[in-house]
């Protein structure tokens, strides 16, 4: 009796191995690499392989997630389709060379995310946590009209209670206070400290949040966008969240090594429409209409030539990593890239290699530990394949780097949320600035050469092929996993 149900039992197991099998290969639109990752996982552990395609193999990319009805009253449909015109026919006046030369940069991301190009932008470059919330709140107390704040990660620790205070405090001065968190990266966040501000009239929205009391069904598509945007005259945007690790306080990382970015002019007005677009989707009991206090008339205050783009799960093409490719291609001296995590795909790493042995000089940054073993290690074992290109690597040793910078030629540059990997790329949804900028462009690379000079080792190839044989072990099963971390 016992071996019938133990067979019948099987039987169904099988056949739901086979049905998911099915919805992989016939209906979901992956790509080769992810289909036969998740049917090794299906093969291999058929009980637990289909509770974890439910929870981590859902595919968003033909929902319509986010939408706005009020977008036209801000003319961004008009401009797209001006500068998309101006672009082809060759009459777009530019206000710098470097954006010039890259305008085929520019108008991939314009055709393809919508991503205006803004003109006379200032930016202010942040690598310390200390700096970059010491002046967020700073700008936060200065607020008259709006906050509207998204980050991944809100922690209820010291930092934590540090931004929330300043909110409740402009909540209650009347300001217009929205706050929006990701539910999976904020898991820890408490909400009791969150309603000091809610009853000063603050609003706090949750992004795609659990509907059941352990399992979220859709875990594994995250917003990892990190904007603000203060009287929509000043915005943040990069890699730091709210917590005091990013602080450089946390025993197991020590110092906190990130890049953001503080911009003013009409950067920000991009931003801001990215962030009611994630609101509304998160809240739309309670959506966002358009009012012109939220697009106020800018000023020109500096030099800057820049797009904000967006990426994620519902959409059709991986802009941001279209961009990093496309940046990559366009190289003749030096590409510089940091990043936590270094696992791109066959596209990327092709790009990568291809420059590399080109003669184009080729740097790559990563962590000297683990924030997540599986991650790191898959990270190690691509490293390796571009050492033997003829690329360098650099291992940042004071305490851990958490930055998202490529910079190509001292001219371009992108700074944002999006790591190198495909989870950034294809599931989590995200944000970047791609500058055109050269001095901009500078500063970030003079940063990079400090961090290397001052902070990192060099893993050479032949230090790379000396690894024990157990690192050798782990490399090959996470690299073997890479396509589904």
């Amino acid at each position: 009796m016992g071996f019938e149900i133990l067979s019948i039992f099987l039987a169904i197991l099988s056949v739901f191995n086979l049905f998911f099998a099915f919805v992989i290969i016939f209906i979901e639109k992956r790509n080769a690499t992810a289909i036969w990752a998740w049917i090794m996982v299906l093969f291999f552990i058929p009980f637990l392989g289909f509770v974890l395609y439910l929870i981590f193999g859902q595919n968003l990319t033909r929902k319509r997630l986010f939408d706005w009805a009020d977008i036209e009253k801000i003319g961004i449909e008009e401009l797209i389709q001006e500068q998309m015109h101006t672009l082809r026919n060759g009459t777009f006046q530019f206000s710098d060379s470097v954006s010039s030369k890259h305008r085929d940069l520019i108008y991939m991301q314009l055709a393809n995310d919508g991503s205006v190009l803004t003109k006379e932008n200032d930016v202010r470059v942040y690598t310390d946590g200390h700096e970059k919330f010491d002046n967020l709140i700073k700008d936060i107390g200065k607020a008259q009209d709006h906050i509207h704040l998204q980050y991944y990660i809100l922690r209820s620790d010291n930092l934590g209670r540090r931004v929330i205070e300043a909110l409740r405090k402009k909540a209650e001065e009347g300001v217009v206070v929205r706050l929006l968190y990701d539910d999976m990266g904020s898991r820890k966040m408490s909400k009791k400290a969150l309603q000091g501000l809610e009853a000063a009239g603050g609003e706090v929205a949750v992004f795609f949040p659990k509907r059941l009391p352990i399992i979220n069904l859709r875990l594994n598509y995250r917003n990892h966008r990190k904007i603000v945007v203060i009287d929509g005259k000043t915005s943040y945007v990069g890699g730091f969240n709210i917590g005091d690790e990013y602080l450089g306080l946390s025993k197991k990382f020590g110092y906190w090594r990130d890049t953001h970015l503080r911009l003013e002019g009409q950067s920000v007005k991009t931003a801001q429409t990215r962030f009611i677009l994630d609101w509304n989707q998160a809240n739309s009991r309670n959506p966002i209409h358009y009012e012109e206090r939220y697009f106020p008339t800018l000023a020109e205050p500096g030099e800057c030539s820049m797009q904000i783009v967006s990426s994620g799960p519902d959409s059709e093409w991986e802009q941001i990593k279209n961009g990093y490719i496309k940046m990559i291609n366009s190289a003749k001296h030096s590409v510089y890239i940091q990043t936590p995590y270094f696992i791109p795909d066959e596209s990327l790493m092709d790009a990568i290699r291809i420059a590399s042995l080109s003669g184009v000089d080729v740097r790559i940054m990563i962590p000297s530990m683990p924030d997540h073993p599986f991650v790191y290690w898959a990270t190690y074992s691509h490293v390796g394949i571009v050492l033997r290109a003829g690329a360098r690597v650099y291992i940042y040793n004071n305490g851990f780097i958490h930055a998202k910078t490529i910079m190509v030629d001292d001219e371009i540059s992108s700074v944002g949320t999006a790591n190198i990997d495909v989870r950034s790329f294809r599931l989590n949804f995200e944000v970047n600035a791609f500058i055109y900028h050269a001095q901009t462009t500078k500063q970030l690379t003079d940063t990079f050469l400090y961090d290397m000079e001052t902070h990192s080792s060099e893993l050479t190839l032949e230090a790379y092929r000396q690894r024990s044989l157990w690192i050798r072990i782990k490399e090959a099963v996470s690299h073997l996993l890479s396509p589904i971390l």
